[in-house]
């Protein structure tokens, strides 16, 4: 399994990056580095994701998470693990994308929204599960999943997801988080991007931790 297993664990929140142009992912990256996040994803609807997956892959230390997000298609995780991805996320549960993710020895994180969706994931090979949309789906649902989820499956809530309900969501047994518009928006000023990452991730740490 690659570096981002271990990444996930020590550093849970994952910055999504949608929108973001090449010409400006290295700077945005940076902030977030400099604030504390380890892992970055490009979803595949921003201008040219491969090559601002290529420049973060090649600008980062090995222990930063690179994601390639809104993966639809086998082919596309391919071209996502030639631009230096490691981490592959999707919106749904596609066995296709999920099998050819681990089959490229990339971390699989596909999203799901029932626990039929789930345990077909788990099945396919995934490695976590992305609750999306975490904020429709709420907390209640994700107690009830870990109940019949087998122990240990990792979590995580994306959709909705900013510093305001992310203690209920660790609380509901939550992995980590992704972060959308919570945190990054395009053309958003770098000093606003630090300050809000900052902020979650405070959030984040001060949140109790589900035993």
């Amino acid at each position: 399994m690659n570096a981002a297993v271990a990444i996930l664990q020590a550093h849970p929140l994952i910055a999504i990056l949608r929108g973001v142009a090449p010409d400006e992912v290295l700077g945005v990256a940076d902030i977030l580095l400099g604030a504390g996040f380890r892992a970055i994803e490009v979803p595949l609807n921003s201008p040219q994701p491969f090559l601002s997956i290529e420049r973060l892959a090649g600008h980062v230390a090995g222990d930063v998470a690179i994601g390639a997000g809104t993966v639809l298609t086998p082919d596309q995780v391919d071209a996502a693990a030639s631009a230096g991805a490691g981490l592959i996320l999707a919106p749904n549960c596609h066995t296709g994308v999920i099998r050819r993710t681990v089959g490229r020895g990339l971390y699989s994180m596909p999203g799901v929204a029932t626990p039929t969706e789930a345990f077909a994931a788990l099945d396919a090979g995934a490695h976590a599960l992305k609750l999306f949309p975490a904020d429709v789906l709420g907390t209640v649902s994700i107690k009830a999943w870990k109940a019949v989820l087998p122990m240990g499956v990792g979590l995580f809530a994306v959709g909705g997801i900013g510093a305001d309900n992310l203690p209920r969501f660790r609380d509901a047994g939550v992995q980590g988080a992704g972060l959308g518009s919570s945190l990054y928006v395009p053309g958003m000023p770098l000093d606003e991007l630090g300050r809000r990452a900052r902020r979650l991730l405070t959030a984040w740490a001060e949140s109790p931790v589900k035993a």
